[in-house]
């Protein structure tokens, strides 16, 4: 005797099956849809863009882009749970005039915040510091202006042009920093100059150790900075 329809009959178990699984697809569609609307309306919080602005140091003359130190404070960054992205903007050779020059082209990449280091060239070449605050100065009216927050990366003058001009260019950053209010790391060799170990053949660039000490040094000041918690040396 035949068992009555919708118990025991196989395929009246299998369409009620196959229905079931149906649902469970247009089920996990709709669960899919909505995860994906949350996503829409609460989109990951965009990277902080912060611009690397200098000459030969910031660029990483004579070492891969990776190695630069730019590239390595962004994988430290990171590290410390800082969305960022550090892009290079140096150039081998500019001087504070020419990064003022330039500076217009750079702010194109709308960054949100900008590390400053140039004067090293200033120094090398025996450059008026006062020419060379009056840059820097400038530099850093049109980054507050615009409302880029800045960071002072600061150089200190070789000693060949003696005590007067060193006194005078050493102590350019400090006066920027306090005139602007903005985090100063006083030595952006700090730990490398010097040392032929961390510098390449010239004994002024840093290699690859060097720029990664430059990096993790850096990083805490930087850190500090994009926490708002200042950062000043």
């Amino acid at each position: 005797m035949a068992s009555p329809r919708g118990y025991g009959d196989k395929g009246v178990v299998v369409n009620i099956g196959k229905r079931r699984a149906g649902r469970g697809r247009r089920s996990a569609a709709v669960l899919g849809l909505a995860a994906l609307a949350l996503l829409l309306a609460f989109p990951a919080a965009a990277a902080t863009r912060i611009l690397a602005f200098g000459d030969s140091l910031t660029a990483g003359l004579g070492l891969p882009a990776s190695q630069a130190f730019p590239a390595r404070l962004q994988a430290l960054l990171a590290a410390e749970g800082l969305a960022v992205e550090v892009v290079n903007a140096g150039v081998s050779g500019d001087t504070s005039a020419d990064g003022l020059a330039r500076l217009d082209w750079a702010m194109a990449d709308h960054p949100d915040a900008m590390l400053v280091e140039l004067g090293a060239n200033d120094a090398l070449r025996g450059i008026d510091p006062k020419l060379t605050y009056a840059n820097l100065d400038q530099i850093l009216a049109r980054l507050k202006a615009s409302g880029v927050k800045a960071m002072l990366l600061g150089m200190l003058a070789p000693s060949n042009w003696g005590d007067a001009y060193r006194q005078e260019f050493d102590a350019i950053y400090r006066r920027l920093a306090d005139k602007y209010q903005v985090p100063l790391y006083p030595f952006i060799l700090d730990g490398v100059a010097l040392d032929p170990g961390l510098t390449q053949p010239d004994g002024l660039h840093p290699n690859a150790a060097g720029a990664e000490i430059i990096a993790e040094r850096l990083t805490p000041y930087v850190a500090r900075f994009l926490r708002g918690a200042g950062g000043r040396g």
